[in-house]
């Protein structure tokens, strides 16, 4: 059983699911976004939901392809491939995440 192609196919699945979500709901999206559901109302009416929506939807689409690219790999060369595409979906989701929510959503802010 190659365990490299079903993990990196069941996330390829879930993260285009997610994607599918934020590009359908689009602005309404925003709320499933951690840390933006815990601002309050007014606070939030400060931020380009529609934005954030799409940067969102196009990092899961990004995540899909990478874990997509990963379990082809794993299928047809080695199991070990999944692992070069852990680790550079590691890099690009630690790279997004920010401990400060005021922090994480400035480039969001509407000028």
């Amino acid at each position: 059983m190659n365990e490299g192609f079903w993990m990196c196919g069941v996330l390829a699945i879930i993260f285009a699911i997610i994607g599918a979500l934020f590009a359908i709901l689009k602005e309404k999206a925003a709320i499933f976004v951690s840390g933006f559901n815990s601002l309050p109302k007014e606070e939030q009416a400060l931020y380009d939901k529609a934005y954030i929506s799409r940067d969102i939807r196009n990092q899961c689409l990004v995540w899909t392809v990478i874990m997509l690219i990963g379990a082809v790999m794993s299928f047809f060369i080695s199991p070990y491939m999944a692992i070069p595409a852990f680790i550079i979906w590691l890099i690009l989701f630690f790279k997004e995440v920010h401990f400060d929510t005021r922090k994480a959503f400035e480039k969001y802010l509407l000028k």
